[in-house]
């Protein structure tokens, strides 16, 4: 399997941290966040990885070069400046993900989901979303889940992890260039194409430096 780290917005939530060095660099626990991720993916036996970049993505291409060193092999997906967005870039990289489902996953996550167990995609399905309990940045949650069917409506609601399996098929009818994610998986949710898990263990958006540094504690602490 292959696998999709996004790495390529702006992150303007980490301002001023990211004005001069790209979110997927910033450090915790003495690591790039995106070293992190890759470490995962690689324990996980996944080592053909794509990396999309745009915002600074000259340091991420230099700090990671083709991988090797991490155990990995990388290819890199160049968007315009400014970034395509999750489905934007998504598409932009089909060429690289070849015909297989591949793992989507946020540079900017950290997370203890067993990525080597993520095989629970419906036969039918163009999507499958592991979903976590809501956080307190976003209690209101993102969709329902119902006999491992993704829900547009229902309770309870959980929060997208930002670990997705998705199958090429979702992208590739759409239109190059910018597109968001959501409204994509919100109509291939109506046409009952999406299946999910809830995962109850450890999950952490790093969205803000405060989260950033808790984290680093927490890492320190281990």
């Amino acid at each position: 399997m292959r696998a999709m780290i996004l790495a390529a917005g702006r992150g303007e939530r980490m301002r001023p941290l990211t004005d001069r060095i790209p979110k997927p660099l910033l450090e915790v626990g003495g690591k790039p966040l995106i070293v992190h991720q890759i470490e995962r993916l690689r324990s996980a036996g996944i080592r053909q990885l794509v990396i999309n970049l745009a915002w600074h993505g000259a340091m991420i291409e230099n700090v990671l070069g083709d991988g090797a060193a991490l155990g990995v092999e990388i290819r890199y997906s160049r968007e315009p400046e400014g970034a395509l967005e999750t489905a934007g870039g998504i598409r932009h990289a089909l060429g690289l993900l070849g015909d297989d489902p591949f793992l989507v996953v946020n540079s900017d996550v950290h997370c203890d989901f067993p990525l080597a167990g993520l095989t629970g995609m419906a036969p039918t399905a163009h999507a499958h979303l592991v979903l976590v309990d809501n956080p307190a940045h976003h209690p209101e949650g993102d969709f329902a889940l119902s006999g491992g069917r993704v829900m547009l409506d229902g309770e309870p609601r959980f929060t997208y992890s930002g670990i997705g399996l998705f199958r090429p098929e979702m992208f590739a009818p759409l239109a190059p260039g910018f597109r968001a994610l959501r409204p994509v998986l919100e109509a291939a949710i109506a046409a009952d194409r999406v299946s999910g898990e809830r995962y109850a263990g450890l999950w952490l958006d790093i969205g803000t430096p405060e989260r950033l540094n808790e984290l680093d504690r927490d890492l320190g602490r281990r």
